[in-house]
């Protein structure tokens, strides 16, 4: 950690990363809570949150080849700025008390389209500040600040919303943003390798990634579990906030609580790991973390028929937090493995397509409540995810 700590640039980029995500989780449930409020709709919530997320699946596989035809400190800067004018437009519309779902879902697009930049731009000018001896090193502390800003954001926001309302937390967002672009700003950077941006360039390292893919079952498996995950897995962020609300009754404070359950069990797994990594194939911890998270969706949606549910749930959703970070941790641990250098970076993509698929799985789950309800809808993800995934490692045997 000394070492990192004076490497150029470094620290700077690592407040960046973490204090742009606290912002964007942040984010996530002020808005989620006023789209509640405002509509009464768990499936306009829905709408809302996959709107933050599309931009992934839409810009994926073609966000690298702009990484490296344009200087990666501009995207993350003039990203951060982005960010920063898109919540001020939500705070100020707020304030004058004009401010509709539709506003918030335009902000989110914004938004999520500089978070589909987060990998291949500041992700990657993390490594490269920290040096090829140290960049590993450098990555794992950042991926473990994320973890502790999917904890810390949803408190914030329950907390923020709770006390200065949802103009106060967006014009928050946006001054952290603002300061934080200011941050990267100062950074001295020097791009390596710069190629020109073309389409036809896109299009045939998609198809040499497609290509390298069908040929290696590990990479197929890592594909389709990710689909899988993100389809009924993660989505169940979406019911959360309605959950909160409609069924256990708490305060915008307490939802908040409630949302920082699963990645706070991911933070603990997440630094066990780091100190001590997993032994095995890392193929069965990635379906094992998965199928974790599954059971504990299901878990958690029986368990909310308790008289006095709000405790269970959180431990249930906590422990599906260990096998979310499992899952995550050996995501990457297999690309490393089974993939050739120059290959990686078009992996990667296909990756983050097949992450993209959240906001879909998004809306699975709020076209779910109204014909299942929120516990329905929740136990449906999961056991949707538990079949999907006994199907896949079925084929895969074969």
């Amino acid at each position: 950690m000394p070492g990192l700590l004076k490497a150029p640039g470094f620290v700077r980029l690592w407040i960046a990363g973490g204090t742009s995500n606290a912002m964007l989780w942040l984010e996530v449930l002020a808005a989620a809570l006023f789209t509640l409020q405002v509509t009464g709709s768990g499936f306009d919530v829905a709408l809302v949150s996959a709107a933050r997320s599309l931009p992934l699946l839409a810009t994926g596989a073609l966000i690298g080849v702009i990484s490296d035809a344009i200087d990666r400190k501009r995207i993350v800067t003039g990203g951060l700025v982005l960010s920063a004018l898109a919540s001020a437009s939500v705070g100020v519309l707020a304030l004058l008390g004009v401010l509709r779902p539709w506003h918030i879902g335009v902000a989110a697009l914004v938004s999520g389209l500089v978070y589909a930049t987060e990998m291949p731009a500041r992700r990657r000018m993390i490594a490269e500040s920290a040096g090829p001896r140290l960049a590993s090193r450098a990555v794992a502390i950042d991926s473990m600040t994320n973890y502790a800003t999917r904890v810390a954001g949803p408190l914030l926001g329950g907390l923020a919303y709770q006390q200065i309302g949802l103009s106060g937390a967006f014009l928050m967002s946006a001054t952290v943003s603002l300061g934080t672009a200011i941050l990267v700003a100062g950074i001295t950077h020097r791009q390596a390798v710069v190629r020109r941006m073309s389409l036809a360039v896109a299009m045939r390292d998609m198809r040499e990634g497609f290509a390298f893919a069908r040929g290696r079952r590990a990479i197929l498996v890592l594909l389709a579990v990710t689909v899988i995950t993100n389809l009924f897995g993660y989505s169940y962020t979406t019911l959360v906030t309605p959950l909160g609300k409609l069924v256990l009754h708490l305060s915008p404070q307490m939802i908040g609580v409630l949302a920082a359950a699963e990645p706070a069990g991911s933070l603990l797994a997440g630094t066990v790991l780091a100190l001590r990594p997993a032994r095995g194939h890392p193929l069965r911890w990635l379906a094992g973390g998965a199928a974790v998270l599954f059971l504990a969706l299901v878990t958690a949606a029986l368990l909310g028929m308790l008289a006095h549910p709000l405790l269970p749930i959180l431990i249930a959703l906590f422990l599906g937090g260990l096998g979310s970070a499992v899952y995550n941790i050996h995501q990457t641990t297999i690309v490393m493995a089974d993939t050739p250098p120059e290959l990686r970076s078009r992996v990667m993509g296909l990756i983050t397509v097949c992450i993209g698929c959240w906001p879909l799985g998004m809306l699975i789950a709020g076209a779910l409540i109204l014909p299942l309800g929120l516990l329905g809808a929740l136990a449906s993800l999961g056991l949707g995810g538990l079949a999907a995934m006994a199907m896949i490692l079925s084929l895969a045997r074969r």
